[in-house]
């Protein structure tokens, strides 16, 4: 995968080198003009990640084919890959690059639904409703406080994660400790690996987590494991303090 390009005055040294305009969006077209790859971005423009044997599946080509088209893809920056545990995902590159690529499919397709839905891998419930990831919130539970929190501009989503001022009030008034954090980040990103969307992590989500096993609005099923079931107390706190109701993880 091409290294990104430095920004400022980094950039300048290498500006003679880099293709003019026209050939840039020229390289960029071509990276889509392909039936198979324009079927997988429909398919990353869900918002999930697919490993290449899954996009391979979906496309219905060989898996050695789809990684060609996957490194025309990345070359172009259109994509990115993200490794989770022993997989390794792809996604589209950021937000911007979603919308070019869906007003693009809408101008080509017009009326279409705004996503191209795929099925997502099935996981035995409740890990796939709710569960922890590490420390943090993971599952549907866990995406609908991050979808919630990005909605309320407390939380951006856009490349790294980050908290904004009003996300750490938020923090404070809802009574999530972010103090003696060290060298962790407030907030970093964690693919999801049955929504294959990205979740809050970090310290953030770490000690949001813990106040909600302290104060039992989720609870871990009678053995244990990672699986979280979000109580009566829970659904409440949740509806006041993100507006959030069962049915978004449901």
């Amino acid at each position: 995968m091409r290294a990104a390009r430095p920004t400022g005055a980094a950039a300048t040294d290498t500006d003679a080198d880099a293709p003019d305009p026209a050939a840039r969006l020229a390289a960029l077209a071509a990276a889509l003009a392909d039936e198979t790859r324009a079927a997988i971005c429909m398919t990353l423009l869900e918002g999930r990640a697919w490993t290449a044997g899954e996009l391979a599946r979906i496309t219905s080509v060989a898996p050695s084919t789809v990684s060609g088209h996957l490194a025309r893809l990345l070359d172009a920056g259109i994509c990115v890959t993200e490794r989770q545990g022993r997989h390794s995902y792809v996604r589209i590159a950021d937000a911007a690059t979603a919308r070019l690529v869906d007003e693009l499919a809408s101008h080509a397709i017009p009326g279409r639904d705004a996503a191209h839905a795929v099925p997502v891998v099935s996981a035995p419930d409740p890990l796939a409703r709710a569960r922890t990831c590490y420390d943090h919130f993971a599952g549907r539970f866990g995406m609908a406080v991050t979808d919630a929190l990005e909605g309320r501009g407390l939380l951006r989503t856009e490349g790294a994660f980050q908290l904004t001022e009003a996300g750490r009030e938020w923090c404070g008034r809802a009574g999530v400790d972010l103090a003696h954090h060290g060298r962790r980040p407030l907030a970093s990103s964690c693919l999801d690996w049955t929504e294959r969307r990205r979740h809050l992590g970090g310290l953030a989500g770490a000690r949001l987590c813990a106040r909600a096993l302290g104060e039992r609005w989720v609870v871990r099923p009678e053995g244990g494991g990672r699986g979280l079931r979000v109580t009566g107390a829970g659904e409440k706190a949740f509806e006041a303090l993100l507006g959030i109701t069962p049915d978004a993880w449901a």
